[in-house]
């Protein structure tokens, strides 16, 4: 009920503003279309598969955990995480399963690093959570300093896209540190997904009325997508004392990848998030 009142709000206001058509105004002014593109275009296909990556990272991670034990569970999505990073780094340009399956990959091992913070060294929430921050903003000043821009259609060379995964890693472990806390602070699963999916506007009205650029506009509410998917994802699969639907972790992992299967083969197949230089390519 909630993720079908949630979709077309997110498409309504998001979408308009945060496509790769704005993004472009704050690159630097040179002919990236003539490089090798190493991220999809954003595209209201890339908010949904973002959000399905994040809820399903959120139960896969606590299902692993709960079936091998925390440590092999975290040894083994560093392992995948290593593994599906480095054919990313391999290949030459965008290739929709390559990005999206590392995606994945550090959604579910980010959900693991704060859950590590937390439940493994009782790190609480309130730092945690702050922490990550901390840690997201030194990657993106590093970013800045080096490069001179944050932007994601500069994303052209090994070094920005280690500054550029780098990032992304951050954002998922801020976003579950920040969700989880929100979770324990009386709102509850669905009281978070709903919260977060009006703050995931914020960062588009404000980028729509110019009072935020592309890029800023773009990492916030990228790191919003990472509690709001997480939330959701949550409220499906926990039990009814703890707030949730009770469907199960198994059962709404499986859900989720289905999902995210299907939108991400359709895009392999169509290439709508591939610009028309790389189309051809």
């Amino acid at each position: 009920m909630a993720k079908a009142s949630v979709a077309p709000a997110l498409h309504r206001v998001i979408v308009p503003t945060m496509t790769t058509e704005h993004l472009l105004d704050d690159r630097p002014h040179v002919n990236l279309r003539t490089m090798a593109n190493k991220v999809p275009e954003v595209t209201a296909y890339f908010w949904i598969i973002k959000v399905l990556t994040t809820g399903m990272g959120e139960t896969a991670s606590d299902l692993l955990a709960k079936t091998l034990g925390p440590i092999p569970a975290v040894g083994l999505g560093g392992l995948a995480l290593v593994a599906s990073l480095a054919v990313q780094f391999t290949v030459r340009r965008y290739i929709a399963w390559v990005y999206w399956t590392a995606v994945v990959m550090v959604s579910v091992f980010g959900t693991m690093a704060a859950d590590v913070l937390h439940v493994g060294l009782g790190v609480p929430y309130t730092l945690s959570t702050p922490f990550f921050l901390i840690a997201l903003a030194a990657v993106f000043a590093l970013w800045y300093a080096v490069e001179r821009t944050l932007s994601i259609h500069s994303i052209r060379t090994r070094r920005r896209e280690t500054f550029y995964w780098a990032a992304v890693l951050a954002t998922f472990a801020l976003g579950t540190a920040a969700g989880d806390l929100s979770a324990t602070m009386g709102l509850g699963y669905l009281g978070s997904g709903v919260l977060y999916a009006v703050a995931i506007c914020v960062p588009a009205l404000a980028h729509r009325g110019g009072a935020l650029n592309a890029v800023t506009a773009f990492w916030t509410a990228y790191v919003i997508t990472r509690p709001l998917g997480a939330s959701l994802a949550d409220w499906m699969a926990l039990g009814h004392a703890r707030g949730g639907l009770g469907f199960g972790l198994g059962p709404v992992t499986l859900a989720w990848t289905v999902a995210i299967v299907g939108f991400v083969g359709y895009l392999a197949v169509s290439r709508r998030d591939t610009s028309r230089t790389d189309a051809t390519a």
